[in-house]
């Protein structure tokens, strides 16, 4: 399959992004949107004046405001321009991300300011996702990310105490990452030596899926600067490149009647990914991944489908403590999305995040080795998948390697 033909190239060039925390009460809406865009124009080093398009994206039934991007104007700064407001699910941060991309590469617009946000303390998500789903046909889609069946699923193939400390490895190192940055909105302090402690007496909330495993609520927002190429060496000595993404989706009730096997759109998303751009090991080729992680039960599952790793390859990685900051593939230095959910912009913020890795700047957890190649994932909806690919250089795309 051939790479991906864009019209021009993309680059990232300003990051924003705010700190995260259960409640904002500091801020509305707009205002704490402003924070994030304030810092990514101020990262760019450009005017709102300078910017095209407007990109919006959040999950508007969870705060129950209707086109939230009309009010978010006053945040934004959109008032005047060309603006697209998206909602995809957990999906949205990369999907909003993938819009600007392809505004930006097909020429309509030289400069996009894309911005996601969530402000969760001021509805009621539960509300809204079980809503969302017909009664009938999508009654298992009603609880969100919150299932047991990874779980169960991963003890049934690995054994339960392998499986559970595993799981709880990906916990503490997830934790342990959240405590190096300081826009992270949940750090405990954990460490190796609780794991005994934590499988015992953290409250259960679907058969193996423990409180300590899942992801929060947060309020927060992110924000970023995408420009054409030939403005954004203008802009900055240090682009980082959006060389490919690709978006896969699946109904969970077309399965509904059947137990034949599904490949994964996290499988199915990076094998096709990775074939068009020539990436033939992908575990070899990144140097850091930012995944969208709901709980460290699917963290740890999908591990497997993402670098498309056979048997146990994916468990070793996390007992050898090869994901950590310092490993073989450093997973979510930033803490992922077990430390910080402020949903509409949480997948945004891993793109973000991979940025700022390839950037060299990611402050206390940056990973020590060169970041030249990037990868960050989104996911939502009834298990969709967004994935992205991000560079350091242009040069040597679609070469062969690994």
């Amino acid at each position: 399959m051939a790479q991906r033909k864009k019209n021009r190239n993309v680059a990232i060039v300003g990051i924003g992004q705010t700190r995260h925390s259960s409640h904002r009460e500091d801020v509305n809406q707009p205002e704490m949107i402003h924070e994030a865009v304030k810092l990514a124009l101020k990262d760019a080093g450009i005017s709102i004046a300078e910017v095209d398009v407007v990109v919006h994206g959040n999950m508007e039934l969870f705060e129950m405001v209707h086109q939230p991007d009309l009010w978010h104007v006053l945040g934004t700064g959109a008032y005047g321009k060309d603006a697209f407001r998206v909602t995809t699910g957990g999906t949205t941060g990369t999907t909003i991300a993938a819009v600007g991309d392809n505004l930006v590469a097909s020429g309509m617009y030289d400069v996009a300011l894309i911005v996601g946000f969530e402000k969760l303390q001021e509805g009621h998500t539960t509300g809204g996702i079980t809503n969302m789903a017909d009664p009938l046909w999508s009654r298992n889609l009603q609880t969100g990310a919150l299932t047991g069946t990874t779980a169960s699923k991963m003890i049934k193939e690995f054994g339960e105490e392998r499986a559970k400390r595993a799981s709880m490895m990906m916990r503490i190192i997830m934790d342990k990452h959240a405590a190096l940055n300081p826009n992270a909105h949940r750090s405990f302090g954990l460490d190796f030596d609780q794991m005994d402690s934590l499988m015992a007496n953290s409250p259960k909330l679907v058969g193996d899926l423990q409180l300590i495993h899942m992801c929060s609520q947060s309020d927060g927002a992110c924000a970023l600067i995408l420009a054409c190429e030939e403005k954004a060496r203008k802009m900055t000595d240090k682009p980082v490149w959006v060389r490919d993404h690709i978006t896969v989706h699946r109904e969970e009730s077309f399965n509904v009647f059947g137990q034949e096997p599904v490949e994964m759109t996290h499988h199915f998303a990076a094998r096709e990914l990775f074939e068009r751009n020539g990436i033939r090991n992908p575990l070899e080729y990144f140097d850091v991944f930012e995944m969208y992680d709901p709980s460290s039960w699917w963290g740890l599952d999908w591990l497997r489908e993402f670098f498309l790793l056979q048997g146990d390859e994916h468990l070793k990685l996390v007992e050898d403590k090869e994901i950590m900051i310092g490993g073989k593939i450093p997973m979510n230095p930033s803490g992922g999305v077990i430390a910080s959910n402020p949903i509409g912009a949480t997948a945004l913020i891993r793109v973000a995040e991979a940025a700022l890795q390839v950037r060299g700047d990611a402050g206390p957890h940056q990973i020590p080795k060169p970041v030249k190649h990037a990868l960050a994932s989104g996911f939502g909806g009834t298990i969709w998948t967004v994935l992205f690919i991000l560079e350091k250089e242009l040069t040597g795309w679609g070469d062969k390697n690994g």
